[in-house]
């Protein structure tokens, strides 16, 4: 499928930087991935930190596998389960740059500014029609289609957003000059 140049086995900071720049398709409807953030077990922040759980199971499976779950009972968020089996990292998709599909983006968001599509998690599941059913699915075959970047993204980092513990951690990662991203990095 092409994702050879993401090692998911690496700790999910490095897979973080690695899929800014990627590109990722949900049924043919996606774009470029221009902001991540990093989550691993050993981090409070993280859904894996208190063990498995119903919730969680796919954050403890096999890397390059989407973990799917809902945010404030509202949004489906989307990430890509990284490092070995059973450790329970993941690599959320914050932002991504609206390339195909739009129209199908533009029917699912219910607007037309192609720059809010993507632009933060709930809004990446939701323009890419993310549901519960795409939970565990290898992000290496369909509905999924991931290619690597082409050439070397600038890739710019800092702390992460929306959470409430160890927010001071540098893994927010964002392709940088970006106006698709979720918020501007400081």
């Amino acid at each position: 499928m092409g994702t050879s140049s993401i090692d998911f086995l690496a700790p999910s900071p490095k897979v973080a930087r690695q899929l800014i720049g990627a590109t990722l398709l949900v049924d043919g409807v996606g774009g470029i991935i221009v902001e991540t953030e990093a989550y691993d077990r050993e981090d409070p922040a993280s859904h894996s930190f208190s063990g498995p759980t119903p919730r969680n199971a796919a954050m403890f499976g096999p890397p390059a596998h989407a973990y799917v779950y809902r945010s404030y009972g509202i949004h489906w968020c989307l990430n890509i389960v990284c490092r070995e089996d059973g450790h329970g990292a993941g690599v959320l998709i914050r932002a991504i740059e609206p390339l195909a599909g739009l129209d199908r983006m533009r029917e699912r968001r219910g607007l037309d500014d192609v720059r809010l599509l993507c632009a933060g998690p709930g809004r990446v599941g939701q323009a890419l029609g993310i549901t519960r059913q795409h939970n565990s699915l290898p992000v290496d075959a369909p509905p999924f289609e991931l290619l690597p970047a082409s050439g070397r993204p600038r890739v710019i980092s800092g702390p992460r957003i929306g959470i409430s513990k160890a927010m001071e951690q540098p893994w927010r990662f964002g392709l940088e000059g970006s106006r698709f991203l979720s918020r501007p990095f400081r």
